[in-house]
């Protein structure tokens, strides 16, 4: 059999360069250093007999036969990676996994999911972002990370999507704020800040029309951590509208109580969401252990 003129680390450096359009950031893709991606590429160019890429004041674009070899470097990298998961043995995967998170799945089944990953992939390290869903969908497309569990609306698509839950959001408050039960008119509300999401999200700004249409005006406190949103109604700072998911232990231990009043912003759907080609074995069981945690409404 003939000897292959190159090895994974040849194709690695040239897909991560070709993705990433950078040296420097394939080099701390692939945790190495920029040299010895420009020596990767070098290498498979020579041994090729092919000029892959042009480089211009710091700058790389693929030539027309790199471009033509990007599918077939991707299938090689995904061959490899089916040829170790036949192996049967999920521990000898190795490399990192850069997760982005919205702050509700941290604040509850993120644990569970990681101590998942963990159990089946020890090998694989997981550098964890906790980002609101606009800024966790620009560093997915910047490529700063692999994989997102994420609340929508999305404005760009992706190669692969899994759809995950849904939460619906509830009003509540203090005991003793406002009396549970009865009905509550807007006026109401507006006797008390209405603590909110971070300013410019989507549920503030849907909080924000709704008040608006009504001709009720209202002081909205928005936070940029939803936890801290979530303490100050629990320490009777305001009324908030807040994820269902979230209030399940203090509703429970009555910490907060359920407020009736007609009208919530629209629910907050999850979906994991993954730009990779060839897609890593362990990125597949992250997204369906997402799924298996969380999964789609009905």
């Amino acid at each position: 059999m003939a000897q292959l003129p190159f090895n994974l680390k040849h194709i690695e450096a040239f897909l991560a360069v070709a993705d990433l359009g950078s040296f420097r950031r394939a080099a701390e893709r692939l945790n190495t250093t920029q040299p010895n991606i420009s020596n990767r590429i070098s290498q498979l160019e020579d041994r090729l007999g092919l000029r892959l890429m042009e480089r211009d004041a710091g700058s790389v674009r693929l030539t027309p036969r790199g471009q033509a070899l990007l599918a077939p470097a991707r299938q090689v990298l995904g061959a490899a990676d089916a040829l170790l998961s036949a192996a049967g043995d999920p521990s000898r995967f190795r490399g990192a996994l850069r997760l982005g998170v919205s702050e509700m799945v941290a604040g509850t089944w993120l644990r569970r999911f990681m101590q998942g990953m963990k159990a089946r992939y020890p090998g694989i390290d997981i550098d964890l972002t906790v980002d609101l869903s606009a800024n966790l969908s620009k560093a997915l497309f910047a490529r700063d990370l692999d994989l997102t569990l994420q609340s929508g609306p999305f404005a760009q698509t992706v190669p692969r999507t899994v759809a995950l839950g849904q939460s619906a959001y509830v009003w509540v408050g203090a005991p003793g704020l406002v009396v549970p039960g009865a009905p509550l008119e807007a006026a109401q509300i507006a006797r008390h800040p209405v603590l909110t999401h971070s300013r410019g999200s989507i549920p503030q700004r849907q909080l924000q029309d709704h008040f608006q249409s009504i001709g009720q005006p209202v002081r909205l406190v928005s936070a940029s951590n939803i936890s801290t949103c979530l303490q100050l109604a629990v320490d009777g700072l305001g009324i908030a509208c807040l994820p269902e998911d979230l209030l399940a232990e203090p509703l429970a231990q009555g910490r907060l109580v359920r407020l009736d009043y007609g009208w919530v912003p629209e629910d907050l759907v999850f979906a994991a969401r993954c730009l990779m080609q060839p897609e890593p074995a362990y990125v597949t069981f992250a997204m369906d252990l997402a799924r298996q945690l969380y999964p789609p409404a009905g």
